[in-house]
């Protein structure tokens, strides 16, 4: 089966340069490889759907992070629902899905031993495979975790999520609606604020875009805020900030407004407002990266589980067709231009 594996090619698309500001196409270079062969232990996988988050405008640069850097003709990183195609590992055979960090390419070599989640299908509710790299996976859990653990929005509270539309924002707004909590959500668009008022069943959509936001936020929540979801940074967490209650809570997952900043922002130094708040007010400020609660990830598995299979939990995803589309997929996304989970069906 090697031998005929190996009359394929790998495609790949690397890091070409790093980019100052926000990135471009110039930035990524299309490749094609030999498809590598597994040794003991090993085994090869073919990318069936890419995952484009916005953390990947971090790992382009070589600024210190919580994670490394991708080096200049290195594979681009990235999640991956792939299909076992060769396996010299006795846990897994052709034809096996599991979730990967594959990269941007189309065929991926993997210790067997690494692969932790292989996807069983009935479990996914008759959805498609990709929704492990969204709703019932990483944007999903960090949803779950970062309200779990940090938000802990009770009936009554009133929360605020920003970035609502996307798979962390509907989540984290759906499952606060659960918790009993008062949703705001806000959005970039009037087809988004509907969809969040209409299909998620927030109680209150907002769009960022419009001049009136701070006003209309501050109209939307007449008891102040007591969790507030943190994916964008700017403007929203401006509008956001003063509207805080005494011990809020404000788990920081993202801050897409400011990834591709090259200098410091214009204007008022607002940090010595900040502190002042947070002190005064005694809010939790805490960001976090998912894999900070890992210890909960089986147990998200089975409430979300439990949630899709009974439609309690809605999702949208937004498909790129074609791996050579990424590049563009991701500079897209970074703009706000996905409506949902944003993933590339690459085979």
């Amino acid at each position: 089966m090697s031998e005929h594996i190996n009359e394929h090619f790998n495609t790949r698309i690397v890091l070409a340069s790093r980019p100052h500001g926000e990135p471009t196409p110039e930035n990524f270079r299309l490749e094609r490889a030999p498809a590598p062969t597994p040794h003991a232990g090993q085994v090869l996988l073919r990318t069936r759907f890419l995952s484009l988050d916005p953390y990947m405008r971090g790992r382009m640069s070589d600024a210190k992070s919580y994670a490394p850097p991708v080096e200049i003709d290195e594979v681009m990183v990235g999640r991956t629902v792939s299909e076992v195609v060769e396996s010299l590992h006795p846990g897994l055979a052709p034809g096996d899905l599991v979730t990967a960090d594959a990269g941007w390419q189309t065929y991926a070599l993997a210790e067997g031993a690494t692969l932790t989640r292989k996807l069983n299908l009935p479990d996914l509710a008759g959805a498609s495979p990709s929704t492990a790299l969204g709703v019932y996976g990483m944007p999903g859990f960090t949803a779950y975790a970062g309200l779990h653990e940090i938000g802990k929005p009770k009936a009554g509270e009133t929360l605020v999520v920003a970035a609502a539309a996307g798979p962390v924002g509907a989540t984290v707004g759906q499952i606060a609606k659960l918790r009993g909590a008062r949703v705001v959500g806000i959005a970039g668009g009037a087809a988004k604020r509907d969809y969040l008022r209409d299909e998620l069943g927030f109680d209150v959509a907002l769009d960022h875009r419009d001049p009136e936001f701070a006003a209309q936020l501050q109209a939307a929540c007449p008891d102040g805020i007591d969790v507030y979801f943190e994916n964008v940074g700017g403007p929203v967490f401006d509008a956001v900030l003063p509207l805080l209650n005494d011990f809020a809570r404000v788990p920081v997952c993202g801050l897409i407004a400011h990834y591709s900043d090259t200098d410091l922002p214009l204007g008022q130094d607002r940090m010595s407002l900040l502190t002042q708040l947070i002190l005064k007010r005694r809010l939790t400020v805490r960001g976090f990266i998912q894999r900070d609660f890992i210890a909960l990830y089986p147990q998200f598995l089975r409430e979300m589980g439990a949630w899709l299979r009974d439609g309690v939990i809605k999702y949208r995803e937004d498909v790129v067709e074609g791996l050579e589309n990424a590049p563009q997929g991701l500079i897209g996304l970074l703009k706000g231009e996905n409506f949902g989970k944003r993933v590339v069906r690459v085979s």
